[in-house]
Parts: C-alpha cells; structure tokens; sequence
C-alpha cells in the first residue's frame, strides 16, 4: 500500500514539475539558470515523498567561484534528487543523448539547458568535449558530471572515466567534488528511509596542469570522493541509529 500511495505521488507531482518545467523554460529555453530551478524544485518536492532526510553540506570555498567543473558520483535516481539541493546556478550537466526522449522529463532536460552528449560515437564524443570547454569559457557556465558513467546500483564507487577531468584541464577550471551517502538501501514500501548526507567538496585547482595530469588528477578525486563516502557512510549509519533509539 505504501509503495502505491508513494508511486502515484510522485508520478503526478513529477509530470505537474515537468508541465510546469516545460512551459515555463518556452519563454525562456536552454537558459543555464534553470537547471539549478529545477532540480532544487524536484529536491524539495520529492525527496520527503520517499520519507529521506538529506544533509547538505556546501563548501565555502565555492561561492562565486565561476566556471567550474562538479563531479559527483552515481549509485540510482535517488542520489540524483537528494543533490539536488547543491546544484549551482548556472550549472548544467552532460547526459546521454537518448534522454531527451523521455516523455515530458527528456522535453524539460533539454530546454533547461543541458548538454546531450553522443555517447554510441567516440568520435562525437571527443567534438562534444571540445564545444563544452568552449561554451564553459564563453558563457562562464558550470559542468555538472558523472565520473563513473553509469550507475553504481550498490556495487560501491566504480572506476572514473577520463572525460570529466580533460574537460576541466582543458578549461582550466577547478573540479568540485560531490559526494552522496548510500541510497541503495531506500525502500519504497518504507515509511522512513533514514538519512543522506550530501557533501560539496573543496575546489580542485586545474590551472596548472596539462593532459599529461589527466590520469593523476582523476586518481586523486577517486580517492579522496570513496574516502568522504566511506565517511558520510559512517555518519548517516550512527544518525539513522540513533534516530531508532530515539523513537523505542
């Protein structure tokens, strides 16, 4: 029964935030600033829905930073609605290109401002990482990006792909970790799914380094992001504990 009710909640008010999304960014299409809108709308809307409570912790280091490029890792859907919160303005994230044929949320990824990227061509691929660093200098807009390049689904933080860190060396912009507890243990035939920790990261500086950094910049964000989730992990274990002492 819980898991209907939850279902049919976010379901309708998903398609209400995507109508809205939709009609909205038509006077106003593929403008930067609606990415972060949104995603702190779909945030505050939905994750209470799934009965999670999400910590945010935000680096000082950040505010008015500039272009910059966040990578934060990807376990389901869920994390991608906890960060929400942190979500930048002026900040778009790179998607596969298949997304924006998803029913009214494809329709919405696409006139926020997203970039879709053609990940079935490598060659198109390569082009594409090219035109962002041109449009992050440009524009002065934030990438927003998935290291793993693919859902973890509870397999633990999985091996980075270099797209993300030549995009940052290339641009010469600072990389912003993202870190996000585990969500792989939310139910949705579960009142209370306990905690999230999201945490943001010091920037990384770029400005230095040349393509030949590429490999050990990636290995150092890779080590130091499944060493802050590793505690985040740890936290949420002891606040999720002491929240059912709290409730005997």
């Amino acid at each position: 029964m819980i898991f209907l009710l939850r279902l049919v909640a976010v379901v309708a008010l998903g398609l209400l935030i995507c109508i809205f999304g939709i009609l909205f960014c038509l006077f106003n299409p593929r403008n930067p600033t609606n990415v972060a809108r949104f995603a702190h709308i779909f945030g505050v809307v939905l994750t209470p829905l799934f009965g999670i409570k999400v910590i945010t912790r935000q680096s000082k280091a950040v505010k008015n930073l500039g272009s910059s490029v966040y990578i934060a890792n990807h376990q389901n859907n869920f994390d991608v609605l906890a960060a929400g919160d942190v979500v930048q303005y002026k900040t778009v994230t790179v998607g596969k290109k298949s997304l924006a044929w998803i029913p009214f949320f494809g329709q919405l990824y696409y006139l926020t401002g997203n970039i879709l990227l053609d990940r079935d061509n490598k060659s198109k691929a390569r082009d594409t990482l090219s035109q962002i660093v041109d449009i992050m200098n440009k524009k002065d807009i934030s990438i927003w990006m998935f290291p793993e390049g693919t859902r973890s689904r509870g397999r633990g933080l999985l091996p980075f792909k270099t797209g993300a860190f030549r995009t940052a060396i290339a641009a010469k912009v600072p990389i912003i970790p993202i870190c996000i507890s585990d969500t792989t243990k939310i139910k949705l035939n579960r009142w209370n799914n306990g905690y999230i920790i999201v945490e943001m990261m010091d920037p990384i500086e770029t400005k230095e380094l040349t393509k030949e950094d590429v490999k050990g910049l990636m290995d150092h964000c890779y080590q130091i992001m499944a060493d802050k989730i590793q505690q985040l992990n740890d936290e949420v274990k002891q606040l999720n504990q002491k929240k059912f002492k709290d409730n005997i």
